[in-house]
Order: structure tokens, then sequence, then C-alpha cells
């Protein structure tokens, strides 16, 4: 399926243009993932739905996909820019732990919160370690770039052309990059980073430049360059990448490219927004910050964050609060409803076509990735009596391909997290709530309310009257 024209927004020159692959028999996209020192936080994971997303949709249309997310197990500082110390060697430090044990847990961990939000893996998921004698080539390729300085190998940002242009900002990202003694520029980055005298590293490795480890940036353009070529169509990232990360690849891609005019590696560079709470951008580095763990030990499904992040559009900023994650969960139930509703009807013969629902999924996603407009159509389409029941669970199959929502698996017993803090189990509440049912039709009205304050010290809050049928919900 082809369909709509699909438009997608280019950070390179902050414009919606047609997307033409460069090969339509596979197209290769570009993720930057996560450095493993800690569990993501859910800011990080709305950049994986995101990306899934995309991926969704670019295979939906029809196009042969090659998605490759990196693993960053080695050269992210603990600044953005060429400050602070290795983020891994900093968490080993921390714990006392094994650097190399730190990664495998928390890739593992990285892992299985794509897996809980129905994010599906890339074609690979490279690790920045094993790629480190690519890197020192790389380096060696484009050292007339770069100069010495005590501390390591650093790149000449004056020697490419449009320094920072994928920024947009004038030079005003500086101020995020803080000074090195010995720099050219503001802006110029390491490339490898010598260890100190006397200095001792879990992750280090001989280079032309001294023994040491690689500075962040290089991983991305040695890996996308190995996976997907010199030039590719789409690379992705969070936001905050546009302003340094990206411009940094970009410089070292144009370097090994010989500066050609117009090329930066992928012709498309996307970029998903903050999610921020009341208090500001959600980050590691201001202290306590919120798991995918943490919302279900609240009591919520991955996948209602899932929905709530699809609710916003992915280059809006995205505000996160309890209660708006409440009511995903609470929309959320009521689609697997009304599909567990759709599924039990019995045949009947269509009155309406389910065709324009498809067409108006595909106008949606094809509007770069309008998912908010296309669960607009998907609770359309459930809700349209006109077309029948069989018809309707048929076109779900397409929003389920693009939404990842599971719709066509989901029930209402998946939906029932059990919350951390709770006292009680799923199936010890089922049986207390049938009692109860027996005690009010009793007219045990006593008994009734000693169930209802029981379940209420275990953090179960009935729900009598509940629209939904839900009988129960995990207190917060």
């Amino acid at each position: 399926m082809q369909g709509a024209p699909l438009i997608l927004y280019n950070s390179l020159g902050r414009a919606l243009a047609r997307f033409e692959p460069i090969d339509a028999g596979d197209v290769r996209v570009y993720s930057c993932g996560p450095t493993v020192y800690n569990y993501a936080h859910i800011g990080n994971l709305r950049a994986y739905v995101f990306t899934d997303t995309l991926a969704r949709v670019l295979t939906w249309k029809g196009w042969p996909l090659t998605h490759v997310v990196n693993i960053t197990d080695v050269g992210h500082l603990t600044s953005d820019a060429d400050a602070g110390d290795d983020k891994m060697e900093a968490a080993a430090k921390a714990s006392g732990k094994d650097i190399w044990a730190i990664a495998a847990h928390y890739t593992q961990a990285f892992k299985q919160n794509l897996a809980d939000l129905n994010i599906r893996e890339p074609s690979r998921f490279p690790l920045a370690t094993d790629h480190v004698a690519a890197m020192i080539d790389f380096a060696r390729d484009i050292e007339k770039h770069c100069y010495r300085l005590e501390d390591g190998l650093y790149f000449d940002t004056s020697t490419v052309p449009d320094y920072g242009r994928l920024a947009g900002s004038g030079g005003e990202h500086e101020g995020r990059i803080d000074p090195v003694a010995g720099k050219r520029h503001p802006q110029d980055f390491a490339i490898w980073r010598t260890s100190a005298p006397g200095e001792t590293r879990q992750m280090e490795w001989d280079s032309p430049w001294g023994r040491g480890a690689p500075g962040w940036h290089l991983e991305c353009s040695v890996m996308s360059r190995q996976y997907l070529g010199e030039r590719f169509d789409i690379h992705t990232g969070g936001i905050d990448h546009r302003e340094i990360h990206h411009p940094n690849e970009i410089a070292q891609n144009q370097a090994m490219h010989g500066c050609e005019p117009g090329y930066t590696g992928a012709n498309w560079w996307m970029h998903n927004n903050f999610l921020v709470e009341r208090a500001g951008k959600m980050s590691k580095s201001s202290g306590g910050f919120t798991t995918l763990q943490t919302l279900v030990d609240r009591g919520f499904h991955p996948l209602a964050y899932r929905l709530m992040c699809l609710q916003a559009h992915y280059r809006s900023e995205m505000e996160f609060s309890w209660e708006g994650l409440a009511a995903a969960q609470t929309r959320l139930k009521r689609l697997a409803q009304a599909v567990e509703a759709l599924c039990a009807r019995p045949p009947s013969p269509p009155s309406a076509s389910a065709v324009a629902y498809r067409e108006r999924l595909d106008a949606a996603v094809s509007d770069d990735l309008n998912t908010p407009r296309a669960l607009i159509a998907l609770d359309e389409l459930l809700a349209d009596k006109r077309v029948s029941a069989a018809d309707r669970v048929a076109a779900l199959a397409d929003f389920d391909a693009v939404l990842g929502l599971s719709l066509q698996t989901l029930t209402r017993i998946d939906l029932r997290v059990r919350p951390l803090s709770a006292a009680i189990d799923a199936e010890t509440v089922a049986a207390r709530l049938a009692e109860r049912r027996e005690a009010r039709a009793a007219r045990d009205f006593a008994r009734s309310d000693a169930i209802r304050d029981e379940l209420a010290a275990a953090r179960v809050e009935v729900m009598d009257g509940d629209p939904l049928g839900w009988d129960w919900k995990a207190a917060l």
C-alpha cells in the first residue's frame, strides 16, 4: 500500500516535504539509541515510541525497512558536550560494579522497555564498544580536520561548511558547551579522549593519539555509515540532539565525504520534542526520574503510556501528569472494551464500508505522523454501527499495525495492573467483588460495605456504577 504521499518534517531546513526514499526497495533509518548507564526514563522512551511509529508507517505504506538503533556503552560524557566524565565510567565508580555488567544490565532493561511498549525491534542494535577499531580508522581518515590537545584529538568545526546549520541557532547553542583549554573554537569537539596520566578506566583502547576512548559523536557516524551506507534516508533523535550531537555527527560525515556541498549523511533529520512535567523537562541529571516500571508500580499498563504519547504530535512538547496518564488508561480500556464487544457480535450483513476509515488513517499518518488524528478516526470506526462488526475488526488491523496498541489481543484482564503497593492480587479482588455482589443482592449492605473497606485498605478502589463495567481500579 502506498496511499497518500508521505509528508515528513525535516529539521534540516525546518520544512515539511514529500518523502521519497533513495532506494524504494530498502528504506534506511538510523535512530540514536540510549546510553546504558541507568534505566531509561519515560522522556527517553517517548523518542522510541516516535521512531517506532515512523517505522510502522513506512512498512505499512509498503517500503521494506532497515532500521538501526545504536547502544552507547562508552564515550558519552556527563555533559552533552566536552565536559565531565564518561557516563559509563561514572556509573561504575559510583556503584563499584563492573562496567561491562552495568552496560549489559541496562541494555537488557532498555530492550524490555521497548517490548513492554510494543515497540518493534530494529534490524540491528550495534554496540559502540564493538566498533572502536572502526572508529579509530574513521578518525584517522578525517585527521586533517582535527588537532591534538593534551587530553585528546579534537575536530576543528571551521574546516567543514555550514557547521551548526541543523541547530539553526546562529551559534546560540555554544552556551551549552563548556570551555576546554586550547580549543580553537568553542564548538570544536573531542574525537578521541586520551586517558590522563595515572587515570584508571575500565574501558580504554590503544590509538594513535594515546590510550583512551572515543568521543560520543564518533560512534553514530561510524555505525550509520557501516550499516546504512554513506547516504541514507532518515536519522532520528530527541530534539536535544539537534543542538550539538547531530551537528557534530554531520560535521564528521562531511569531513569523511570530502565536504560535498549539501551532504550531511542522511536526507532527513527528524526530532521528537521533550516530555515535560510541571517542574520542567524530565532528565536523569535532575535527580529523581520516572521510569516505565514506576508507571507499572503505580498500576498503569505500559500501553497506556504509549497511547499517551500517541495523543500528542511527536514535534509538540508533551506534558506528563498522573491525571493525564489515568485518562489515557481509561481511553485504552474503552478501546479494548469496544473491540471485545465487536469480536463477540454475530455476523451481520455490511451496510457501509470501512474503506473510508483506512483512508482517514492513511491521510493522518501521511501528514507528518499525525497520530492524534488517527486516534480520532479509530474511535469513530469502532463506534460506527453502519459498518459491520467484522469489517470494523478487519479495519482495526490497519490501525493496530500503525499505532501499535495491540487492540486485537488486549483484554481487560491485561489492563488490570496490580500496583506495587497493593496488598492483594487480582484473583482475590475478583473473588471478593463476587461476594460483594451477592451481599448487595441479598441487601446485606453492612457486609457489602465491609468488603469495600477491606479492598480500599488494600489500595483497590471499587467502582460502583462504572459505565465501563470494570468494577475496580488500582488506587493511586
